[in-house]
């Protein structure tokens, strides 16, 4: 957030975050951002020091399945008798750990090739914005699935290449911003007094343009989670027994009309995490870009 602020200083921090609040979804989203954190890293904390609460995501009992929400399983129980609720903590830790890391791949590769382009430009921005269009032209979650089934199904694969496939966007952003900024006269300036081309890029230019690159991070988080929930529910994401918020709903398909739980909180948890990232960064970018 400071880096943020930083990079639309010159509008006034104290208008940034009044326009930002004055958004009647900003703080309700962010808050929401905070508890799905919170969940997260808490089970995966609990879970390191060998607790698992309300009890084991995997641990099965026939006796017991598709049971309803009651007092003893507040979500209910699974086709093998596995606590939902306890599944669906477990699923958060990885939804958000796919979000995070998949958009860092991302965000990396798109800021270096988009910052590259749009400094230098001339043959060097050619080659590489004409690369950018000929990924675009291939649907990205296809491509996910084409690469996750040659390489096999598993959390890292699909981070790396979530991250790998994600960042075109990013890419063409950032080269319009530098297309911009390296013309201003700080820039000249620096250009003038000698100074190295990564220093101008990482010292004047990058900071500047920091706040459309992190909205365009968080609006990326719900795209990763959507594309990882997506391939759990086809098979090709994490593998079971781990629990991820996809395969849930990818077991509870074949009961869909008797365990509605199933379905339901999985898909309201989707629902709820996906669009509090992307009204918070729609918050962030009229903030940004002083509108109220």
């Amino acid at each position: 957030m400071s880096t943020l602020i930083q990079g639309i200083s010159q509008t006034g921090q104290s208008r940034f975050l009044t326009r930002f609040r004055s958004n009647p979804f900003a703080i309700p989203s962010v808050l929401m951002i905070l508890v799905f954190v919170v969940i997260a890293v808490g089970t995966a904390l609990l879970s390191s020091f060998g607790h698992q609460w309300p009890c084991d995501p995997n641990l099965t009992n026939l006796e017991q399945k598709l049971l309803p929400p009651s007092s003893l399983h507040w979500l209910g129980t699974d086709n093998l008798g596995r606590d939902v609720l306890s599944r669906m903590l477990h699923g958060a830790y990885i939804s958000l750990t796919v979000g995070v890391v998949a958009v860092s791949v991302s965000l990396g590769i798109g800021v270096l090739v988009g910052a590259v382009s749009g400094y230098f430009g001339g043959m060097t921005d050619q080659i590489l914005m004409r690369t950018v269009d000929a990924l675009l032209c291939f649907p990205t979650f296809f491509l996910i699935l084409t690469v996750v089934a040659i390489l096999g199904p598993s959390l890292l694969n699909i981070v790396i290449i979530i991250g790998l496939v994600s960042w075109t966007g990013t890419a063409r952003l950032v080269r319009a911003e530098f297309l911009t900024l390296r013309e201003t006269e700080y820039v000249k300036g620096a250009r003038v007094l000698g100074q190295k081309s990564w220093k101008i890029i990482m010292h004047h230019i990058l900071p500047n343009a920091a706040a459309p690159i992190l909205v365009t991070a968080i609006l990326g988080i719900p795209d990763a989670i959507l594309s990882e929930a997506g391939l759990s529910f086809l098979g090709f994401g994490v593998q079971p027994p781990q629990a991820t918020w996809g395969n849930i709903i990818a077991d509870g398909k074949t009961y869909l009309l008797y365990a509605w739980w199933l379905n339901l909180f999985p898909g309201l948890a989707i629902l709820i995490a996906s669009l509090s990232f992307y009204l918070a960064g729609d918050a962030l970018r009229e903030a940004a870009e002083g509108r109220d």
